[in-house]
């Protein structure tokens, strides 16, 4: 199974240094041993629909609406982002469950919105820092997992997990590679558990993953990719992890 590094531009980005960035990334792409994706702000996807048309890169969406259509002013349904030819789409990420409010019962239903269309649901999982220092990190990720597996255990083998250990995103600390191992490995268990085709899943760590650890956190035998964020809008840096992952 091929690695799969999936940047996370969050909200940021502009038309003109997001063809800087992609073109960037383009001329490296023969270069490439892995997967690679950029999931990029609603507004974009029209571009990068564009920009990675012909080439080895997939894009994806950050959300996606658990309701179909409706009265549901500002949200995106899966179907719109079918439209755009989007091949994933992150759901539950550490900042819509803390900001948002997003419940692990939402999330679950986002996942199956976009397996329902055909688009692979990067799904989060992962722990506070005060959760971590109470010894319910496992605890955390697998009810995080479960609730996912009980809407979706049919085709549970089709999502991409992603464990971003809330505490070491955007604060400058990374989960040192045994920690994400271990994480990981928990969830490939529990996978598992549900589904003879566990090892078709991708289980990709997603916090603060770049250029300096990478290689060892892509070494570790659980972790297959990774959720990549401030690196992933700097091309020299994103290449970088690409070239770690093979």
């Amino acid at each position: 199974m091929k690695k799969l590094i999936a940047g996370n531009w969050k909200m940021n980005g502009s038309l003109e240094s997001n063809a800087a960035l992609v073109q960037a990334l383009l001329s490296h792409s023969a270069d490439w041993k892995c997967d690679v994706a950029l999931c990029v702000p609603a507004p974009y996807l029209s571009q990068l629909q564009n920009l990675s048309k012909a080439s080895p890169l997939m894009f994806g969406a950050q959300d996606v609406s658990m309701h179909e259509a409706g009265a549901f002013t500002g949200e995106i349904s899966a179907g719109m982002l079918k439209d755009f030819e989007c091949r994933y789409v992150i759901v539950g990420h550490s900042e819509r469950r803390q900001f948002h409010l997003e419940s692990d019962a939402l999330v679950a239903n986002k996942a199956q919105k976009a397996l329902a269309s055909g688009i692979t649901p990067i799904v989060c999982v992962g722990e506070t820092l005060q959760e971590r220092e109470a010894g319910l990190t496992e605890e955390v990720v697998k009810r995080q997992l479960a609730a996912v597996i009980h809407l979706n255990g049919h085709c549970i083998s089709e999502i991409v997990l992603a464990y971003e250990p809330v505490w070491a995103i955007g604060t400058g600390k990374t989960a040192t590679p045994e920690q994400a191992q271990h994480v990981h490995a928990v969830l490939r268990a529990q996978l598992h558990a549900a589904s003879a085709h566990a090892d078709r899943v991708h289980i990709v760590y997603g916090g603060s993953m770049n250029a300096a650890n990478a290689s060892q956190l892509l070494a570790q035998p659980d972790i297959d990719g990774g959720l990549v964020g401030g690196a992933s809008l700097k091309a020299a840096d994103f290449l970088s992890i690409i070239a770690a992952a093979h």
